[in-house]
């Protein structure tokens, strides 16, 4: 019977799955044809777009040719009106004394027959027919405004569509995340001159898988890349995994993304647990400020609701309070006395961590460290075996030092402003980072007995920490390079 139960709860695990994925396919599929439709109708649009505005280029330069044609033909009449008009008067005045030359000849009168030819010659020297040019000025041939399209025609019959551009191949091996960026490269299988540009999308997720169609996150879309690979910056991860696709476009069409490929960020994130915190350490997610009002606030409120019966003893109160949020010291009340501290909500058990802590340099003290979760609700950082720290000291005389099982080592170093903080679990490592120039502060090599978790402390003053980060390869080149050699008192071990 136990056996057919188990059977049948595999049966319906492997069914609840696959309906899941034809659920998921059957969206794809509407979401396609939902695109099918408007792509199809945009294409077409576009399409009576271009040629109407080829239409439109044509008319234009029609309308060009057609007014220089008319110009031109305006002009040459101009020219040849005008020579024949004087052509017209020269001949009129030829033929005028053509007549006088033949009248004279023709005179009997002897003695004004020399005086009158004389005048004839003269009037024949003078006259405009026998200055005038008989060569016309203008040509009736309009052969060379004559165009031929024999060319362009057959280019516009050779008019079709655009190829779709090829898909494109993310090289896996040739992508990189560190230093909190991811840089993309892909190849296309098939050249294609004609590519404009390309589209890189990303998504932030907590599957390894292919990306899902209902998805926490929203794809970012980077456009215009021209490149074949694309570097994402700044980045902070606040998921364990980002998908990536990308596509290439020509002028007119964009091609199908590529496989999507999925990037583990190996990025160290929590946030700061208030359920730990001491009462005058005001907490909201990755931030603390110190408020001097909140330990006498809960101090007058236990004085108002003292009484005998238990169902009012502190112990009872606390377990009934609203506020009391879900805290990693599982089973222990948040710090007191002089134990200002907040711990982390997530515990470290393995790997490579970093995270960055900025703190106010005014505050009158401040730690940041590790502390394992038997840390006393009155131990102060790096004064028990469970805590590991640097700490602030700005009450007297401003240090920095490095504290552990209530043993110091002063830093001679700046105090930087911000902290980047290295965790190597396995190798038992805790390293302190001047986080803007990287020079490393401290090195606390030990062997972590327990789960351990982020741990800071501040007195009359504030700090914000940014986790999401990715260990930085200049640390881990540096990890590497003082591994199992012993340093300067800048890093050597508290025992």
């Amino acid at each position: 019977m136990g056996d057919q139960k188990e059977s049948l709860r595999k049966i319906t695990t492997t069914l609840t799955l696959k309906n899941e994925e034809i659920t998921n396919f059957i969206c794809c599929l509407k979401q396609s044809l939902e695109n099918l439709e408007a792509n199809s109708t945009r294409v077409q649009d576009d399409l009576e777009s271009e040629f109407s505005s080829l239409y439109s280029v044509l008319d234009v330069l029609k309308e060009g040719m057609v007014t220089r044609i008319k110009q031109e033909r305006a002009s040459r009449t101009y020219e040849l009106q005008s020579q024949l008009s004087s052509c017209s008067k020269a001949l009129e005045s030829s033929e005028e004394l053509l007549e006088l030359a033949n009248q004279t000849l023709c005179s009997s009168e002897t003695d004004g027959f020399t005086q009158a030819a004389k005048d004839i010659k003269d009037s024949v020297t003078m006259a405009p027919a026998f200055r005038l040019s008989l060569k016309a000025k203008a040509s009736d041939n309009m052969s060379h405004m004559m165009v031929d399209f024999s060319q362009e025609r057959d280019m516009l019959k050779g008019i079709t569509f655009l190829p779709v551009p090829a898909t494109p191949e993310i090289q896996v091996l040739e992508c990189q995340v560190c230093d909190n960026t991811i840089s993309v490269v892909w190849t296309l299988l098939e050249p294609d001159t004609k590519i404009d540009h390309y589209v890189l999308e990303y998504r932030r997720t907590n599957h390894e898988g292919p990306p899902r169609i209902r998805e926490d996150y929203p794809w970012m879309v980077v456009e215009g890349i021209r490149e074949t690979e694309y570097t994402l910056t700044g980045l902070r991860f606040d998921t364990r995994y980002m998908t990536f696709r990308v596509k290439a476009c020509n002028k007119a069409v964009a091609g199908e993304f590529s496989e999507p490929l999925t990037l583990e960020t190996h990025a160290f994130l929590f946030k700061l647990d208030a359920g730990s915190a001491h009462q005058n350490l005001k907490v909201e997610d990755l931030s603390v400020e110190w408020d001097s009002s909140g330990g006498k606030v809960q101090d007058i409120r236990k004085d108002k609701n003292r009484t005998n019966s238990p169902l009012h003893s502190p112990a009872r109160a606390a377990l009934m309070s609203p506020k009391r949020a879900p805290t990693a010291r599982v089973g222990r009340d948040r710090f007191t006395a002089e134990s200002y501290t907040v711990l982390a909500d997530t515990m470290i058990d393995a790997g490579q961590q970093y995270w960055v802590v900025r703190y106010d340099k005014e505050s009158k003290a401040f730690a940041v460290g590790l502390a394992l979760r038997s840390l006393g609700r009155f131990d102060q950082l790096g004064k028990s075996a469970a805590s590991w720290c640097v700490h602030l000291n700005n009450w007297l005389q401003q240090s920095l030092t490095a504290k552990h099982n209530n043993k110091s080592r002063t830093l001679d170093c700046p105090i930087p402003d911000r902290i980047g903080v290295f965790c190597n679990y396995e190798e038992g490592v805790l390293s302190f980072y001047n986080a803007k120039t990287m020079q490393l502060l401290h090195t606390f090599k030990t062997k972590f007995p327990q789960p351990v978790i982020p741990a800071f402390m501040v007195w009359n003053g504030s700090f914000s920490v940014q986790t999401g980060l990715q260990v930085p390869s200049v640390v881990q080149s540096g990890q590497r390079k003082n591994s199992g050699t012993s340093s300067s008192n800048s890093n050597a071990s508290l025992t």
